[in-house]
């Protein structure tokens, strides 16, 4: 199979996979729309995420270990957690929150704009709070870092290599910015500063599980 036609059928795989995340993140909005006008289809449609949510953690899960399987040569897996890695993901997390503090203060001068997401998010938590925090807390971190880091290094850079580990943290990076806003803008390079911690965080560790915990305590925050 041509290198080019191999790519192609990688990236209709990922746009693929990605579509089926959206798709779960859409039903959680069709939720959203009817919490105060319709209580038996909010519970529909909340049932429906639940149901597809538990599909794509099993269908992401099989296929990110079932690829390591096939070639790994960064050698993920599993790395115990002890103080010394704790200190490092703490470290990382300080790195996360000082980006979105400098951010934070640059909007607050009006040097750069409210970030339109984020109204929409902070406007959908108060409709449904529950499952919308829950959603961004606990489900996204984890469906996001699947998808952003661990599927994508695997897909298209895989080579454990110096370049192939920067060009891949900027691309991973970039599309996790622009997927967040949806359009090119200078809050894309926001969220893909945080993309770029959380790749390089997943490459560091080599272990998902890390990349997972800083995107889970950065969304917490975010909603304390």
């Amino acid at each position: 199979m041509s290198y080019i036609k191999r790519q192609g059928l990688r990236i209709g795989a990922f746009v693929l996979l990605l579509a089926v995340y959206l798709s779960d993140s859409i039903l959680l909005e069709l939720a959203t729309k009817y919490a105060n006008k319709n209580a038996a289809l909010t519970d529909k449609y909340v049932g429906a995420m639940l149901i597809m949510a538990a599909s794509v953690l099993v269908l992401y899960t099989w296929l990110y270990h079932r690829q390591l399987k096939q070639y790994n040569p960064r050698h993920f897996g599993h790395q115990a957690f002890n103080w010394h890695r704790i200190t490092q993901l703490l470290l990382a997390f300080i790195l996360m929150l000082a980006v979105q503090i400098a951010w934070s203060q640059l909007i607050t001068h009006h040097l750069l704009p409210m970030p339109s997401n984020q109204s929409a998010l902070d406007g959908e938590i108060q409709q449904l709070p529950l499952w919308n925090t829950v959603y961004g807390v606990l489900f996204a971190p984890v469906f996001e870092e699947y998808l952003f880091r661990g599927l994508f290094f695997n897909f298209f850079f895989s080579k454990n290599s110096l370049w192939s580990n920067l060009i891949g943290v900027f691309v991973s990076g970039l599309i996790f910015g622009y997927l967040h806003t949806m359009a090119f803008s200078v809050t894309t390079l926001f969220y893909a500063s945080l993309g770029w911690v959380l790749a390089g965080t997943y490459l560091y560790f080599k272990d998902i599980r890390y990349s997972i915990t800083l995107h889970f305590l950065n969304n917490l925050w975010a909603v304390v």
